[in-house]
């Protein structure tokens, strides 16, 4: 509506940008201020079109490193199969994904390519390394397929234009650079002085700003005048996505532990994660799962919370410790029941693996999502 890329005084998140179809699914797009400041800094305009496909991808695997349809075809795959692929890779996020049974049908996958139905069964299998495609073929078939959603790298990009692409945040998984703190709060103060009010703009600080970074951010807004500024922390949210060295065990089980929580029923996803956190709360810690039994006591409480009726009802342990809990909603929809009791299951396994319930409390204060309100009962 206002011609704008950003909705106040802020830098871009991110270069590329993810519109959603009316008719369901998602493409990319390079943010339109790119190829302008390209322009304006002298490149041609081919150049610029090399610059875009890199940050969003070719959405092919014509010219590709390492994985094209040079080296598919010295493992068996068709012309059909690879147009079939390249179809498929107009709007992913990932090749690995599109490499699978169901793009290029199960039958012809165990009789060209040898995979039995053991190891299409298996959500961990991949199928690129198992036709022998290393790791940096992947990477590399992976930026020129997909897109490596940063500039850094791009061709022709000269290193002392670098800056003027920098977002709030590091971009893809190859980007490094970030605008500073100092930045956001300098872009704020040279506007401070025509606006009579606050300015609603968040700081963003890397995972690895420490308290002194805080401090120092506040006291650089007050010297420069600005009457509020709001500090976020990469990671510092609850309901933000959780990193993938949570889930694994080290960086070479990341993209596994990552894959099969994304293959996994949104239902069973809460349980999963809340798993893997309770593994390393009580990482080489005293006991296994300790069961309730079959025969246990408990309680119901009911509660309005937000005109919502909510029940809740507990399980205890021989010596009265709280050891399971269920939550019941109702006129509310199945996936959002669904999610609530695999939530409920979730927070009993940790309390039966000795996860204390007082790490719980801590984790969810002040939280906020539906249902949210006035409580009764």
């Amino acid at each position: 509506v206002m011609d704008c890329d950003t909705t106040g005084i802020e830098p871009d998140f991110a270069l590329v940008k993810f519109k959603k179809l009316a008719g369901g699914g998602y493409f990319k797009i390079i943010n339109r201020a790119v190829p302008e400041a390209l322009r304006t800094l002298g490149y041609s305009e081919s150049q610029i079109a090399e610059i875009e496909a890199y940050a969003v991808g070719h959405g092919n695997l014509n010219q590709a490193p390492g994985i094209n349809p040079s080296t598919l075809k010295a493992k068996g795959f068709t012309d059909e199969k690879i147009a079939a692929l390249n179809a498929a890779l107009k709007s992913a996020f990932d090749i690995k994904f599109v490499f699978n049974q169901w793009t290029l049908g199960a039958d012809w996958v165990k009789e060209t390519l040898g995979f039995t139905d053991e190891q299409l069964g298996d959500i961990s299998f991949e199928m690129l390394p198992a036709l022998g495609f290393s790791k940096k073929d992947i990477d590399a078939a992976n930026i020129h397929v997909c897109g490596a959603m940063t500039l850094e790298g791009a061709p022709f990009l000269k290193d002392q234009h670098l800056p003027v692409f920098d977002c709030a945040s590091p971009c893809g998984k190859i980007g490094k650079r970030s605008l500073s703190i100092q930045s956001h709060i300098l872009m704020m103060a040279a506007a401070q002085p025509f606006i009579s009010g606050a300015i609603s703009k968040t700081i963003n600080m890397p995972n690895e700003a420490t308290v002194e970074d805080a401090k120092n951010a506040y006291m650089l807004s007050w010297k420069l005048a600005l009457k509020a500024n709001a500090l976020y922390r990469d990671g510092s949210k609850l309901s933000q996505p959780l990193n993938a060295s949570l889930l694994a065990d080290g960086e070479e089980d990341e993209d596994e532990a990552v894959e099969q929580l994304i293959a996994a029923p949104a239902a069973q996803r809460a349980v999963q994660v809340t798993e893997k956190i309770v593994e390393r709360v009580i990482e080489r810690l005293y006991r296994d799962r300790e069961k309730l039994p079959n025969r246990r006591k408990g309680y119901t409480q009911k509660a309005v919370v937000g005109g919502h009726k909510v029940y809740l009802r507990t399980g205890e342990f021989d010596d009265g410790r709280l050891g399971e809990i269920f939550i019941d909603m109702h006129k509310e929809g199945a996936a959002f029941r669904a999610m609530m009791n695999n939530f409920a299951i979730a927070i009993s396994l940790g309390l039966q693996y000795g996860v204390p319930l007082d790490e719980y409390v801590e984790a969810f204060t002040f939280t906020k999502f539906e249902p949210a309100g006035m409580v009764q009962g």
